[in-house]
Formats: structure tokens, sequence, C-alpha cells
């Protein structure tokens, strides 16, 4: 592994003794498949060995979740919600640490990776929140001499699998409304980004929420893990996050015991401004909806379609924004970081150049670091066709190709053209801005903003693009199976 010991993250990593980074039943422990490396995108330098967990540290961490899963369905529901709330003050408390953490691992920016702590943190105070409002019913048959209770209860064990691009937020939004429902709770974090998640369950542990509750184990063996969990009677919930290939095949064996399932899977975001936008706020939206985490978001803008009228100005304007983006490691204050890995770096540069073969122009480029880390530059693609095949592929990267439209019909033909309904954006008058978003066939719709993420709000796609929702009072539902008592009046 590579000497640390001129960098100021060293602390940082060994406070979370990631060595022995499976977590179960409230004791550390190593791996039973021993350690797997943990490396900085920035620099390609190892930067830790973690503890490799395999299946047999998922079934022990499923004993610890159902032999807890009793006592913690029934602490009280305000109980609960101070200690979730003892953990969003933690991890803000930690905000700094946590920031550099994710940047170390991830290769965000510092900006961004601090507004994903504040992001993460507030799904435990909204959680907090909606652990102490009863939601239940109370009625009449209508035949008379019966009554009708209806309540809920938390539905068990819950597998959490989560990707690495937003490693806190992905994993506070499925751990805080889990514990607010009084589900207990095994955590496999994304091997390219482990360490995040190790230093959020340590707060959780110094919130106090009871050992067993939450449990923890990373590892590369993905597959082994999950399957464990899958095949387990105890285990009655799975939530994932990634891709939808990953997800179909989830599906397939979570149907074989027809356990309650939430997927968060692949988007192909269109972002469509019209004749009528302003501009200059479209170009704004437009660079938070493309380049926040380089582009590595599931909403991020995959595709522009910007209406005739408007597509010179636009593009001269977003195409100037872009090539003013700082690219480089989290530490040189860049706004734009490295990709995950050699493999995503790659795959960015296949699509990219298979476009340019086909007639696409790199219009706008922002410079980039050579060398060492996984950069690539930020780029504006035009001359692109409306059936071109970058526009199919979810990018993942800081590529943003534009399409020139002048028929609404034919627009929303080629939005809703395809197996994804994440995310989508539109900028334009009102009126007409809403009227699109009605016909667009996405769970989320941003309309005249570049940012469709709130832990209030019901996050979830259509089509192949998922099942179920996180955040709002619908996250919490998602952890939660309906009960009702048939009363002899």
């Amino acid at each position: 592994m590579t000497d640390l010991s001129t960098r100021p993250e060293i602390e940082l990593i060994s406070a979370l003794a990631p060595e022995a980074g499976v977590l179960v039943g409230g004791l550390w422990r190593p791996g039973a498949a021993g350690v797997f490396d943990v490396e900085d995108p920035a620099t390609g330098e190892v930067i830790a060995s973690v503890a490799d967990g395999d299946a047999t540290d998922a079934v022990a961490a499923v004993d610890a979740a159902a032999a807890r899963l009793p006592a913690w369905s029934a602490v009280p529901p305000r109980t609960r919600s101070e200690l979730l709330s003892r953990v969003r003050e933690l991890m803000l408390r930690d905000a700094d640490r946590l920031a550099e953490l994710i940047a170390l691992e991830n290769g965000k920016s510092l900006v961004d990776a601090r507004g994903e702590v504040t992001y993460a943190a507030e799904f435990f105070r909204w959680y907090a929140e909606e652990a102490v409002r009863p939601h239940g019913d109370f009625g009449s048959s209508p035949a008379g001499g019966t009554r009708t209770i209806v309540t809920h209860r938390p539905v068990g064990v819950a597998a959490l699998v989560t990707p690495w691009n937003f490693p806190a937020a992905m994993a506070t939004r499925k751990i805080a409304p889990a514990l607010a429902a009084g589900c207990t709770v095994v955590l496999k974090p994304a091997s390219e980004t482990p360490l995040t998640a190790l230093a959020i369950a340590r707060l959780i542990a110094e919130a106090g929420v009871p050992d067993g509750v939450v449990n923890v184990v990373p590892g590369v063996d993905a597959a082994g893990i999950v399957t464990a969990w899958l095949e387990d009677p105890r285990v009655r919930k799975i939530s994932f996050t990634g891709s939808t290939g990953v997800g179909r095949v989830l599906l397939r064996q979570a149907a074989d015991r027809v356990v309650n399932t939430s997927m968060e899977l692949g988007g192909n975001a269109p972002f469509v401004v019209t004749s009528t936008a302003d501009v200059a706020a479209a170009v704004e939206g437009a660079m938070i909806a493309k380049f926040r985490n380089g582009g590595q978001a599931c909403t991020a803008a995959n595709r522009f379609y910007v209406h005739a009228d408007v597509a010179d100005e636009f593009t001269a304007r977003f195409g100037a924004a872009v090539e003013a983006l700082r690219v480089g490691p989290a530490e040189s204050g860049s706004d734009i970081g490295p990709l995950i890995s050699a493999k995503a770096l790659a795959g960015v540069t296949r699509l990219v150049d298979e476009a340019v073969e086909r007639g696409a122009v790199i219009a706008h480029r922002a410079p980039a670091p050579t060398g060492a880390g996984h950069f690539y530059p930020p780029v504006v693609l035009t001359g692109l066709g409306a059936d071109d095949p970058l526009l199919g592929e979810e990018i993942f990267g800081p590529v943003a190709p534009i399409v020139v439209w002048r028929d609404r019909d034919e627009l929303l033909a080629a939005v809703n053209g395809t197996e994804f309904g994440l995310a989508a954006y539109v900028f334009g008058d009102l009126g007409e801005a809403l009227r699109i978003a009605e016909s667009l066939e996405a769970g989320m719709v941003g309309v005249n903003r570049g940012l469709v993420s709130d832990p209030s709000a019901p996050f979830g796609g259509v089509k192949q693009s998922g099942i179920g929702r996180e955040g709002a009072r619908a996250g919490l539902e998602e952890y939660l199976e309906t009960q009702y008592f048939s009363v002899a009046w």
C-alpha cells in the first residue's frame, strides 16, 4: 500500500481501522476473505486495505440483525426519533472529515462532497420526524357489526446495497427510514467506496443506536454476499441502488422467496430547453444537472434537447461555462474530479470516440490533467442526430451531447423512446414547461431547476429505472407492512 504518511488523510483512514471493517452485532472484525484495496481515483494510489467480507460474514450479520429485531421494533418511536436526530448532529459535527473521506475514495470535488454530507445527514432529520407520525385508519365495515383497525409494522431485517457514486447519501437514504420504521439492517457498501460507510456506521454507534441494529459487510464478492441475504428466510426486504442489469438479476432472486424489494436503477435523463426558456437560467441548471459529481449520477442530465430558436445561444453559453470548469484532484480546489476507475474512463472515452467517428463534433472542452488519475475532460458534443446511439447510453461521465429540436411531438417521441424513466429536466415558460413535464415518462422532473433530489420528496423512477420510492413519507412506507384487525363490535 502507498505510504500515506505525508498526506493528512492518514489519520482519517487509520481511525476507521478498515482492516477490521466488518461490523456484526456491534463488533468490528476482519473479513473472512482477507482484505481488499481501495484506491484514490485522482492518483491511482492504494489508500486503504479494507476487510473483505464474504457469505459467512453476511450470514453472521443477519444473525445479529435478526436477534436485535424484536427489541428494536419495540423501541418507542420517540426514542428512535431522538437517536436518528443524534446521528444527524454527529454527521454535521464531522462534516469536514466526512467530506474529505468522500473526496478521497470517490474523487469528487470537495464542494460536491460537502454538499453530499449535508444532504445525507438530512435523511436522519427527516425520518426522525417521520418516525413519530403514526399512520393508520379506523372505521366501520360496510355491513356493520365490526370495526376495521389498520396499522403498520416493520417489514423485518432489511438488506441494503449501495453504489459508489454517493457513498454517504445512498447509505443514509436507506438506513434512516429503515431504522425509523423499526427494522434492523445489513448493509453492503460498494467496494470502490467502503470507507464512508464505515465512518457513518461508527457515528450511528456513537449516537447510541444499539448493537446489531446496523451491521456492515464490505467486500468484493457482492454477488455472494447479497445472494446469501436473499436466500436467508430472515431477510424480508432488499433495497438496491445500482445498474438496471444488476437490478434485474436481484429481482429474479428476490422472486424465489417473494422478498419485498425497492430498486433505484439506471437513468437516461433528458434535459429539454424550449424556445421560451431563460437561457441563462437553463445554462445554470444544465451545469448542475450534468456536472454534479462529474456526471456520475443516475439523475445526471444525459442528453440535451435544445430548441432551434435558442440552440446557438445556449450552446455558446453552456460551452463557455464548461470550458471554465477546473478539473483535478479535490485538494486542488477543482470543480470536477476524476472518474471512479480506469474502467469507467475507458468506457466514457470509447463512447465519445465512437460518436465523433459518426460525425459528432467536440464543440467545447475543459482542460484536464494527464498522467495519473482517471480524469476525463468535460466536453460538449454537437452535430448529433436524434437517433444517435450515444443518446441511448447512460454515459456516467462529464459529456453533454446536444440535439436540436423543432417539433414538440418528435421531441417527446425521442425523449420517451428509452427503457429508462428516472429523471428529466425542462426549462421554459412555466406553462409550456409543465405541459412538457406532464408528457415525460419519468419519475422525477426538474422544472426550471437542475436538481431533483430532496429528502422530503419521493425519489424513484418508472419503467426500468426502478420500483418503489426513497425519501418523503413513501420512503418510510417501503419498510412497513400493512396489517389490519377486524374487530367484533
